[in-house]
Order: C-alpha cells, then structure tokens, then sequence
C-alpha cells in the first residue's frame, strides 16, 4: 500500500458516516488535513457544500472541483479560515494539538464535531508511534468539555491494527433547550 492510499484515498471513516446525520440539510462541511479528499466526496455525495484544508498542493489541486480547497500549512502558518464557521468539521487520523482552539472556534452554533486518530497504545502496533502525534487518554473528551459529547470511542480496532479516539460533539446554540434529541442512528 502506497502512502498516498493511507492518507486520503481509502475509504471514508465509518465513524465519521456513522455520524453525519447529525449535519443540518445542506450544511457545510471542513475538511482538515483532507488528503485527497475521501471525506469531502463523502459529504459532497449527500448534498453539503465542503472546504478542504491540506498543506500538500497536489492534493488541494485534485480535490479542488468537489468544493473549496485551501493549500495552507496550518501547523507552521496562520489558520487560514480565521473568522469562518462551519456546520461541521471533520479531523481524521490528523493532531496538532496547537489547532484546537482554531477547530472548536471554527464550529458555528448547532455545529457537529467529528474527530477520530490515534491514541497512546498505538506505537506498540505501527505508526505514528511518537507520543506527539497520539492522544493521550481520554484527551478529546478533555479538549471538547464545553461541547455537548453525543458519542465518544478508546479503544483497538483491527485489520488494520490501531489504537483511536473518536468523539462526536455538538457547539449547542445559547438557549438551546434541554434534553435535546441527537438521534445515535439515522
């Protein structure tokens, strides 16, 4: 397997389409550290405008005819989407812890959180394998306190082998009302 078909060209994440029913019809969508774009084509296919943000030009190049494809190095530049919000915004198999603030900032009110990569435990069956580039335990639940958590995962998952985190949390509208029904399945 080439390392382009890591990053980009599989198949979407199952947790991120397990999840997508949350996005309000024809809501639009950020895509950070897009690759080639497995989720943009996602939610594109279901009918959401989508945003891509990678730092590899070829790529934002390819994905560009699916939506809006911004060519930036967000670890070492400025954000590049200061000042927008989103109706969701997807992280997958990504961490750069420094961008949270910019990530939940990113959320507009109501907006869906999907985020899922690698966690402590993961270095003892491949890559990444650093502790900078693996969550901490429970670190995510951490880092979206302020959210509404609609479903968090830890854990091993096989075939292939890797340790993740996963969440899925709501930025909930001030005055939104109490108990708010997040459907767990379509």
């Amino acid at each position: 397997m080439t390392a382009a078909l890591l990053h980009g060209q599989e198949a979407h994440s199952s947790w991120v389409q397990a999840w997508s029913h949350l996005l309000p019809a024809h809501g639009t969508v950020l895509d950070i550290a897009c690759g080639h774009g497995r989720h943009m084509r996602h939610f594109k296919a279901l009918g959401h405008a989508v945003v891509g943000v990678d730092r590899n030009p070829e790529t934002t190049a390819a994905v560009s005819p699916l939506g809006e494809a911004i060519c930036a190095d967000i670890e070492n530049g400025p954000w590049p989407l200061h000042g927008r919000s989103f109706d969701a915004v997807v992280v997958t198999n990504y961490l750069w812890r420094p961008l949270w603030p910019a990530i939940l900032a990113s959320l507009s009110p109501n907006g869906v959180l999907m985020y899922e990569t690698f966690s402590a435990g993961n270095e003892t069956v491949g890559k990444p394998s650093r502790p900078d580039f693996l969550l901490k335990p429970a670190e995510l639940l951490a880092v979206c306190h302020d959210l509404r958590i609609v479903a968090f995962q830890e854990g091993f998952i096989g075939q292939p082998d890797r340790f993740v985190q996963r969440i899925v949390a709501i930025r909930e509208a001030n005055g939104t009302e109490t108990p708010v029904r997040y459907p767990l399945s379509p």
